[in-house]
C-alpha cells in the first residue's frame, strides 16, 4: 500500500487526506496546533467544490446545509442592485448552486471521514526532503513516504523546503473582518455591497447565523483595537440590514486579518515526491470565494493522478487552472479597491449596464470557475452534466 504524509490539517489536507484513502492510500496527517480550531467564521462551497465533495461521497452533507435563497448578487453601499441572479439561475446552469457554511463544520465533516487514525495532531514539522519523501517532526521522528503532501497554508515550510528561492505571500492592499452574528428578526439575503475601496458581505448561515465580513483599503497591521466600532465607523451608514448586523455583533467575535496572496505563481506545484495544495500552492484573494474550492479541487485531482502519473501529473493538471483563478480573484480585489469617486462610479455603471445586456451576467461570468468538473467527467459548454441525479 503506497505511503502519504499530510503535512497540515486544513480544508486543502483534510480533503487531501480522504481522496488519497480512497484511493488505497494509507494517510497520515500531521497538524502542529493540539487540536482543530478552524480560523474563521464561515466560507463558500460553490458548484465546482460541491462536485468534487461528491467524488468523496461527501457533497450532499454539505449541500443539505444551504440557506441561500430569493436575490443574490452585489449592491451599492446604498442598497440598490448593480448586478443579481438566484440559487435557481446557477442550478439551472451548473446542477448546484453554493453552500456558505461555517468553516467548523466542514472541518467536522472532512475529519470523520479520515477517521481518528489517520490524524495526529501536536505535532509539528521541522523539515521537509522532497527528493527523498521525508518528513521529520520537532521531536525528531522522520516519517518516510512515498507521497507529501503540503498542505500547510499561505506561510507553507513545505512550500520554502520545495522553492526557497520564492518571495513568498504579499500583501494585496486590504484588511478583512469577519464575524458571526445571530439573524434575530432581521430579513437576511446572501448580498455584497461594494463602497469606494469598501466591500461588505452578508450570507445567512444554518441554524439562524449570519456570516458577515467586510474589506477596506488599509496599512498592513492595523488590526488590534475594538473592531465592531472600526467597522461601525466605516459602515455605519450602509443599507439595512448591515448597521442593524453590526450593532448586534459581538466584538470578541469578530476576527480582522491582513489580506495576503501570492501574487508570484509558483512554477510548479511538486518537486520530487512533494506537491503543494491550496494556500501553500496558490493562496489568493478571497474575491472570488475559491479559496477554499480550489483546494478541494486539489486533493481530488491529486488522488486521481498520484498513482499513475505521480506529481509532475499533479502539476500539469492543476497550474494553469488555478493561476487563472489567482488572477482573476486579483482582479476583482483591484476593483474593489478604488476609492476614486468617479472611478467607482464608472465601475458601478459599466456592472449595472452589463446585467442590463446579458441576463444572468453573474451567473455567465464564473462559468470557467464553476464550470469545472472532476477527473473523468465531461462539462457541457456553457454548463455542466451532473453525475448525481438532478434534484426535482
Amino acid at each position: 500500500m503506497p505511503q502519504a504524509v499530510v503535512v497540515g490539517a486544513g480544508i486543502g489536507g483534510l480533503t487531501s487526506a480522504v481522496a488519497l484513502r480512497r484511493q488505497g492510500w494509507e494517510v497520515t496527517v500531521l497538524e502542529r496546533a493540539a487540536a482543530i480550531e478552524p480560523v474563521g467564521s464561515g466560507l463558500a462551497i460553490a458548484a465546482n467544490a460541491l462536485k468534487a465533495l461528491d467524488t468523496l461521497g461527501l457533497g450532499d452533507r454539505v449541500r443539505a446545509l444551504s440557506r441561500v435563497q430569493g436575490q443574490v448578487g452585489i449592491k451599492r453601499a446604498d442598497g440598490r442592485w448593480l448586478t443579481h441572479t438566484t440559487p435557481e439561475a446557477a442550478e439551472g446552469r451548473y446542477d448546484d448552486s453554493v453552500v456558505v457554511l461555517l468553516r467548523a463544520t466542514l472541518m467536522e465533516v472532512l475529519t470523520d471521514a479520515i477517521g481518528p487514525d489517520a490524524l495526529r495532531l501536536g505535532i509539528g514539522v521541522s523539515e521537509v526532503d522532497p527528493e527523498g519523501g521525508v518528513v521529520r517532526t520537532e521531536a525528531g521522528e522522520e516519517l518516510r513516504a512515498d507521497l507529501v503532501v503540503g498542505a500547510d497554508g499561505i506561510r507553507s515550510r513545505t512550500r520554502q523546503a520545495l522553492f526557497p528561492r520564492h518571495p513568498g505571500p504579499a500583501y494585496s492592499g486590504v484588511t478583512a473582518w469577519r464575524g458571526l452574528v445571530p439573524r434575530g428578526e432581521l430579513e437576511i439575503r446572501s448580498t455584497e455591497s461594494w463602497g469606494r475601496g469598501l466591500v461588505f458581505g452578508v450570507n445567512l448561515l444554518a441554524g439562524d447565523l449570519v456570516y458577515v465580513y467586510a474589506t477596506d483599503v488599509s496599512p498592513p497591521g492595523l488590526a488590534g483595537g475594538d473592531e465592531r466600532a472600526e467597522l461601525i465607523r466605516r459602515f455605519g451608514g450602509w443599507h439595512d440590514p448591515i448597521p442593524a448586523l453590526l450593532r448586534a455583533a459581538d466584538p470578541a467575535l469578530i476576527i480582522r486579518s491582513d489580506v495576503h496572496h501570492l501574487a508570484e505563481p509558483l512554477p510548479a506545484y511538486h518537486r520530487g515526491r512533494a506537491v503543494l495544495v491550496g494556500d501553500a500552492a496558490h493562496a489568493m484573494t478571497p474575491n472570488l470565494g475559491q479559496g477554499a474550492c480550489q483546494a478541494i479541487e486539489d486533493a481530488v485531482v491529486l488522488a486521481h493522478v498520484a498513482g499513475s502519473g505521480g506529481p509532475a501529473a499533479y502539476t500539469a493538471a492543476r497550474l494553469a487552472r488555478t493561476r487563472k483563478m489567482v488572477r482573476r480573484s486579483w482582479a476583482v480585489c483591484r476593483v474593489t479597491k478604488v476609492r476614486n469617486p468617479l472611478v467607482a462610479g464608472l465601475r458601478d455603471a459599466a456592472v449595472s449596464l452589463g446585467t442590463r445586456l446579458v441576463p444572468d451576467l453573474l451567473v455567465r461570468s464564473l462559468d470557467e470557475v464553476l464550470g469545472w468538473r472532476p477527473p473523468g467527467q465531461e462539462a457541457a459548454p456553457g454548463g455542466v452534466v451532473s453525475s448525481r441525479p438532478r434534484r426535482p
